[in-house]
């Protein structure tokens, strides 16, 4: 049985680690670094770091927060953000990353997938989906949840899968940093949709929601501010999910 994979997350802006409720209300928490290294060392399976401004302002992610987070973990480090074309995505692959995720260039140009797919391999193309209910449908959004578009949810994560994805990082935006659990219903839908890895985000605050995450199917449990503000550490989390029989590394 595959072992459920935590993973802790470093969204910033302007190299500091922040965290927001529904992608607003930003607040500085601090340097990622210091962040990656305590959760590496503490039992994290991966980290993600997402640059969540890079797109909007049309920027590249900082390369040099990249090497020195690579410097300090030992465990696997996705990145995203303000990636647009394929010689972004191996500089960012030279600088430490092992997978990059790709959120609003995928939907600007669905090709980069599959040439990044063919060029680096599917297993570190992350195509991340940030999604949200607009009139009776799931949609996808953009340029980190400011722009909606006219894909619906389920199939653009069906075609992603299909041009060359190895993994989905979804995110819902009606349920980020509320804390009252992932978005059940949008992860099941869209695990019973593709076969690739599907990482949940948005919305954990309980221990029981790590809990209700595996049981959407998906291989990935993504969470931030119950890591950063220390409500729970990763090895507690892990202890919880074991004794209650779900399968993780210790």
């Amino acid at each position: 049985m595959l072992k459920v994979r935590i993973i802790p997350c470093l969204d910033i802006i302007k190299n500091k680690v922040v965290k927001g409720v529904k992608f607003k209300n930003i607040k500085t928490l601090g340097d990622p670094v210091l962040f990656a290294k305590k959760y590496s060392d503490s039992g994290a399976d991966e980290i993600c770091m997402l640059d969540i401004t890079a797109s909007h302002e049309k920027r590249k992610t900082f390369l040099k927060t990249v090497e020195a987070i690579a410097k300090v973990i030992d465990i696997p480090l996705t990145v995203g953000g303000g990636v647009s074309q394929l010689n972004d995505i191996t500089t960012l692959l030279n600088a430490g990353a092992d997978k990059i995720s790709i959120n609003t260039a995928a939907v600007l140009n669905p090709n980069l997938i599959k040439k990044a797919s063919i060029k680096h391999g599917s297993q570190c193309i992350v195509v991340a989906i940030d999604g949200k209910r607009h009139n009776k449908k799931m949609i996808v959004t953009i340029k980190g949840g400011r722009e909606k578009t006219d894909k619906t949810l389920i199939n653009w994560a069906k075609k992603m899968q299909a041009f060359g994805a190895g993994e989905l990082l979804v995110t819902s935006m009606d349920t980020d940093g509320v804390q009252k659990g992932f978005d059940k219903e949008m992860l099941k839908l869209i695990n019973k949709e593709v076969t690739i890895p599907v990482i949940a985000s948005g919305g954990v605050g309980k221990l029981r929601h790590f809990i209700e995450g595996y049981e959407t199917n998906s291989s990935g449990l993504l969470a931030a501010s119950v890591f950063h503000t220390s409500k729970y550490s990763i090895t507690k989390v892990k202890n919880y999910l074991k004794r209650n029989k779900i399968p993780v590394r210790l």
